[in-house]
């Protein structure tokens, strides 16, 4: 339980509070780059700040205020210039750091441009993500994690808002126990209740409801541990609670300060990355990338292609028959802040408790004048690649047993559909991948 102030404290995230002093030490994912492809010019809000991400016609991106400085029009209806974007009311053109370059309706004598800015901030690409710095000065390194920057797999990313406070989102990785109940039981019942679920779950040893489910049995109690990169949390089994043996099941690795690395491994890999858009809304990206064993050719499309990630049906209805649904559900049915005076947490949330001191030992040392945890300074410390667990491997996962993560290797039995990756652009190609890899 935390108090009103604690709880504010690790939850605001606008200009000047703790958490938002703390997010604006990371580079913050914020769009897509293949959005840009469908519109050059898109609105965006992050950290409590409403903005405008451009490319113009020479192909340079910007972030810039949302807001013309003449008349205060919004720049989204922009029009991307050779060099810039100009307001369509009266001409105002801005460059990729907000500063105004011409305000053609004035006199040509004029020197009004020279002290007209609208501000911006730094952008970087990496694995197909726009990333924005909004901290201050000078800004670190973009770190190069393993699966933005691996070479040769198959890419791409699926988003959604979703309308909570960002921390009840990362929570979930540091609670392996939910999955027996939210992603098992819960799963179950709603294929069982549409009446779909010898058509989705004919093995009932993989599909991931009785895979979750099976998780309990000999289940003991969560451990967790702190590394270089964030909290790794486990369940634990043991021979006194039904287990044949003691067993760490070790889940997703929790990345500080909002991103998680998802269990699995073989062909699939996934990175989740919770943004915070403000205090009650949440940019989830679902980023994964699908890599084959050696002798299977991939043809690995030049842009990363994106896809919206549905939570409501065409009847409005909420959508709840894949994993993420579910997480996206149990999320944002906390509330939009979640009053954390009146949670009473259980000895199986020991990770959940862990990673949130950690997170107030990383305010303290932002308040303090040091850099937190997984800001990188040395290019050469750093190298080309930050490599996560598990590593990114080119094989195939035995599948034989049952284990949570065993579906995301069998898109080609049908597994497909228990995922998000069912709306992806590229879902063909990568059940072709899996069946072909199965094959090897």
């Amino acid at each position: 339980m935390l108090t009103k102030e604690q709880n504010e404290r690790l939850t605001r995230v606008g200009p000047g509070t703790p958490m938002g002093n703390l997010m604006r030490r990371y580079w913050q994912p914020f769009l897509p780059v293949a959005m840009l492809d469908e519109n050059p010019v898109q609105a965006v809000r992050l950290l409590g700040e409403d903005l405008v991400c451009f490319r113009d016609r020479s192909g340079t991106i910007g972030l810039v205020g949302d807001r013309c400085a003449h008349r205060r029009v919004q720049m989204v209806f922009g029009i991307p210039e050779e060099h810039g974007l100009r307001c369509p009311y009266h001409g105002w053109c801005y460059d990729e750091t907000g500063t105004c370059t011409e305000t053609p309706l004035e006199s040509p004598h004029s020197r009004l441009a020279e002290h007209v800015s609208i501000g911006g901030y730094p952008v970087q690409e990496m694995g197909g993500l726009l990333f924005a710095y909004l901290g201050p000065r000078p800004e670190p390194i973009l770190p190069p994690w393993d699966i933005l920057v691996v070479p040769g797999a198959l890419r791409q990313v699926g988003y959604t808002v979703i309308p909570c406070n960002w921390l009840q989102c990362q929570e979930n990785a540091s609670d392996p126990a939910h999955s027996v109940y939210l992603h098992g039981h819960f799963f179950q019942y709603l294929l069982e209740r549409d009446g779909l679920l010898d058509e989705r779950a004919p093995d009932r040893k993989t599909h991931r409801a009785f895979a979750s489910i099976s998780q309990s049995a000999g289940y003991s109690h969560v451990i967790s541990k702190v590394d270089e990169h964030g909290v790794q949390k486990a369940m634990v089994f043991t021979p006194e609670r039904g287990a044949p043996e003691y067993k760490e099941h070790w889940h997703s690795y929790m990345v500080f300060p909002h991103m998680v690395r998802v269990g699995g491994g073989g062909i699939r890999y996934e990175l989740q990355i919770r943004v915070p858009m403000d205090d009650t809304h949440t940019y989830h990206l679902v980023y994964d990338i699908y890599v084959a064993p050696d002798g299977i050719a991939l043809d690995v499309p030049e842009t990363v292609p994106c896809y919206e990630v549905p939570t409501l049906d065409d009847s409005g209805a909420p959508v709840l028959d894949f994993v993420l649904a579910q997480d996206l559900m149990a999320w944002s049915a906390q509330g939009d802040i979640v009053d954390r005076r009146r949670e009473t947490l259980a000895a199986s949330d020991e990770a959940i408790i862990r990673y949130r001191s950690v997170l107030e030992e990383q305010l303290q040392r932002v308040e303090a004048g040091l850099d937190p945890m997984n800001v990188f300074r040395d290019p050469q410390a750093v190298g080309d690649l930050i490599t996560l667990s598990p590593p990114i491997t080119a094989t195939n996962s035995d599948v034989s047993q049952p284990w949570i993560g065993a579906n995301r290797q069998l898109f080609h039995k049908g597994y497909w559909r228990d995922e998000a990756d069912r709306y992806g652009p590229l879902i063909e190609e990568v059940r072709e991948l899996m069946r072909r890899s199965a094959e090897v």
